[in-house]
């Protein structure tokens, strides 16, 4: 975690921390966080970025909270969920904005007033239905509530100079790398890198998609409906509603609450992504099965395979979180499925604990998580390369384990929500060749969408999908089988 800044006199010019002379009892400077009623959205907004940045802390969370604790109305609400995470996602290309004004660049900065500047430009640049003059104004007012004169007039030169200089956002020309970090706002070696896997035009249509929003989606309980059924009971409170063309269990809806939706409670459907629901039809489940999910938490993927299975058989559903085993148990009871017992365990440690073999085996390893960028922006900004290389370390140990307690015949899916091959292709190619009693299985295509074999490695067995195919997550699937001896 990193520390909170200690306070000192703002330098009048950029607003950052001088350090505090000793003994001087000079009151600590920094402003106070203003969720009190009188708190607008951009002021609400602007605090959970502050505390992001200060504490290290997850995006979705810090929103989440600060939403629950808010007075706000819909439209509001709408407003800091754009600007946080619209800010985070466009984060190094409005640093590179403003490290033309400030001398030493965005770092000289306080925290709350770097993050004012980003929002406040990330309204300018990004969002059409916010006036310039307006954005500059917000700005200055929630400068002089938290801070001094010199501040306001930092945060107003800066904004105004941005206005005034026609070539501000414009990115080099020679470097195709910097040119797709700094247009699409991503980190610069992850470009690189997207780069040297899959080429240029697919990098850049990757960032793009990250920096679209997710569409709500929802998949229908198979115990309860039909898609054709829910759709019906949807066309008054979801008009846009429409069935996805990636899956058979998924309707896209655009726009709107589905959580909050009388469907939702009534268990007729719960809220997944597209690429998500592929993964439980890879295991090729069928009633009567028993069945280990080893890294279940929340339970979309537990209870999607309780439905194909028309909750007959046995599953049971591990998480490491002992919190997320109720996250699982409430989503199965909403959802009327009956076949899903929890444990808390380590995944690596489930061969340990006497469960016996199954029929189907399911590891969604822990992972990077570079196909949900979107999700969470700040992500993209937290990971390095050395993350990928440890978690694939984790994830070979995790696959080694839980693969012994598959039967003969049996089938095996792995599959992880990143994009990396080292996280993914390596992991299960070179698990086959060092375990040889398993093969991937390419007959993996004929329980895929069109549209998802389409794209699949046929010959391997395999499918990556990137966040631009479907405008979904990015997902890796195979499924291996184990050789009846």
């Amino acid at each position: 975690m990193k520390p909170t800044q200690k306070a000192g006199r703002p330098n009048k010019t950029t607003g950052e921390r001088r350090p505090r002379p000793q003994g001087s009892g000079e009151r600590n400077q920094r402003p106070a966080g203003t969720g009190g009623r009188n708190a607008t959205a951009r002021d609400i907004a602007l605090d959970i970025l502050t505390r992001i940045d200060e504490q290290q802390s997850y995006s979705n969370l810090e929103l989440k909270g600060a939403l629950e604790r808010t007075h706000l109305a819909g439209p509001d609400v709408g407003l800091v969920t754009e600007l946080v995470y619209g800010t985070i996602q466009r984060r190094n290309t409005l640093d590179h904005v403003i490290g033309k004004f400030i001398k030493g660049g965005p770092k000289k900065l306080q925290p709350w007033v770097l993050n004012l500047i980003r929002m406040s430009l990330y309204q300018i640049r990004y969002l059409d239905r916010v006036p310039e003059r307006a954005a500059v104004h917000e700005a200055v007012e929630i400068a002089k509530r938290r801070g001094h004169q010199g501040i306001s007039s930092l945060v107003n030169g800066v904004l105004r100079n941005v206005l005034r200089t026609a070539d501000v956002w414009e990115v080099p020309e020679d470097d195709e790398a910097a040119r797709i970090s700094l247009e699409e706002s991503h980190p610069a070696w992850l470009v690189k890198r997207w780069i040297r896997l899959y080429g240029a035009e697919t990098a850049r249509a990757i960032c793009q998609s990250n920096n679209k929003p997710p569409m709500p989606t929802i998949r229908v309980n198979r115990l309860r409906n039909t898609r054709e059924m829910l759709l019906r009971d949807l066309e008054d409170q979801f008009p846009e509603a429409e069935p996805s063309r990636v899956t058979p269990d998924a309707i896209l809806l655009h726009s709107g609450h589905a959580a909050g939706s009388i469907q939702f409670r009534q268990g007729l459907c719960t809220i997944q992504d597209e690429s998500s629901m592929l993964v439980a039809p890879a295991l090729h489940v069928e009633p009567g099965l028993r069945v280990l999910d080893a890294c279940a938490a929340p339970g979309g993927k537990t209870t999607h395979i309780a439905e194909l299975m028309n909750n007959e058989g046995e599953i049971i559903a591990c998480d490491v979180h002992p919190h997320k085993r109720e996250l699982i148990k409430e989503t199965a009871n909403r959802l009327g499925i009956t076949i899903i017992d929890t444990l808390v365990s380590d995944a690596s440690e489930l061969p340990e604990k006497g469960l016996g073999t199954f029929d189907r085996i399911l590891l969604d390893a822990p992972c990077t998580g570079f196909g949900v960028i979107r999700r969470k922006p700040d992500l993209k900004w937290n990971k390095s390369k050395a993350d990928i290389t440890e978690i694939s370390y984790v994830q070979y140990r995790l696959l080694e384990q839980v693969s012994q307690m598959l039967k003969p015949g049996g089938y095996l899916v792995y599959s992880t929500c990143t994009i990396e091959p080292e996280e993914n292709q390596e992991i299960v190619e070179r698990f086959v060749k060092e375990h040889p009693e398993f093969v991937l299985d390419n007959t993996l295509a004929d329980d895929m969408p069109e549209a998802v074999s389409a794209i699949m490695d046929r010959d391997r067995g395999y499918v990556q999908i990137l966040p631009h195919h479907f405008d979904s997550d990015g997902f890796f699937i195979a499924r291996l089988k184990r050789i009846e001896s």
